[in-house]
């Protein structure tokens, strides 16, 4: 709902249902409009305006609120104004109005603290693990050397010593584990459906692989088109094939260029060099460095990361 001068034929049906009457706040955002007294319930279709009182207002901690966006690597994103639900892998980094927003206060916000376990070379980056946590092992909790302009860290999460040994003795490497933890901090499917994308942009299973290249590249989908994407949902709850189709996919294309058509699709395959590509590609090495340099990193719960902004 953006600013609106008239009155709305929905404030009368919400008046009409027994809503309240209330004034919109005194405090004003430093855009000149009130903030609304009611939040979110005035705010219909989640923009960050609402309306009250037959004029516009601003959703406190809302997308409108010109106080709640945050500067990373020089791009401004949103704080997300539904928080943490609209962050299902726990990433700290959401799905808004065809946009990615930051979960105020989590490790992805720039702005929150960090744990002792994390070093940084740029903005300290929170770091809240989603599921129980654990104390990290004495391998994952030294110092570690960030790549570079990155944020990056280990913790721990309970479980996930038995899922790294469920990828591996599904037939997973190293560098697998390393594209998965990446992708999720529990690395299983866990996100929103097709991570919230369509067609050849939609991500399945652990490694979110975009339809685009499963169908062009593993032979369980080969010959489909793009319109049958909902397909690779089978591959949510099938780590082997999964796995199977990833290996296929990176014979396919190369290493090089498989990195960039899974960071950016299809932009990607036709430019593969691009800053952006190449720095997710050495977090990806990064955690899988990290992984090989201690035995005990392939079966305890550590997970380590690295701040790479969603696209």
């Amino acid at each position: 709902m953006r600013p609106q001068s008239t009155f709305f034929a929905s404030s009368v049906i919400a008046l009409a249902a027994g809503f309240c009457a209330l004034p919109a706040s005194a405090e004003n955002a430093s855009n000149g409009y009130p903030y609304c007294s009611k939040g979110s319930v005035s705010d219909p279709d989640g923009d960050g305006w609402g309306w009250e009182l037959q004029a516009s207002c601003v959703v406190r901690s809302g997308r409108a609120d010109p106080k709640t966006s945050v500067s990373i690597d020089g791009k401004q994103y949103a704080y997300c104004s539904k928080g943490s639900a609209s962050d299902p892998d726990g990433d700290g980094w959401g799905w808004e109005q065809q946009a990615s927003c930051v979960v105020r206060s989590s490790r992805a916000d720039p702005n929150a603290g960090r744990p002792a376990t994390a070093t940084s070379t740029a903005t300290s980056t929170a770091k809240t693990p989603t599921a129980t946590s654990q104390t990290a092992s004495a391998a994952s909790s030294a110092a570690v050397t960030c790549p570079s302009g990155a944020s990056c860290g280990a913790y721990a999460i309970a479980g996930l010593g038995s899922r790294k040994q469920q990828i591996i003795h599904a037939g997973g490497s190293v560098l697998d584990l390393a594209v998965a933890m990446l992708e999720s901090d529990p690395m299983q499917a866990t996100y929103g459906y097709g991570d919230y994308k369509s067609g050849d942009a939609a991500n399945f299973g652990i490694f979110k692989q975009n339809w685009q290249m499963l169908r062009t590249a593993c032979s369980q989908f080969s010959g489909q088109t793009a319109g049958q994407w909902n397909n690779g949902a089978a591959l949510n709850s099938h780590l082997s094939a999964d796995i199977a189709c990833l290996h296929q996919s990176q014979h396919h294309y190369s290493l090089t260029l498989w990195f960039a058509g899974h960071r950016n699709g299809a932009s990607g395959l036709a430019k593969p060099n691009t800053p952006d590509i190449n720095a997710y590609k050495k977090a990806v090495y990064w955690i899988r460095d990290q992984l090989n340099s201690n035995p005990a990193n392939l079966s305890n719960n550590t997970r380590f990361w690295v701040n790479v902004p969603a696209i």
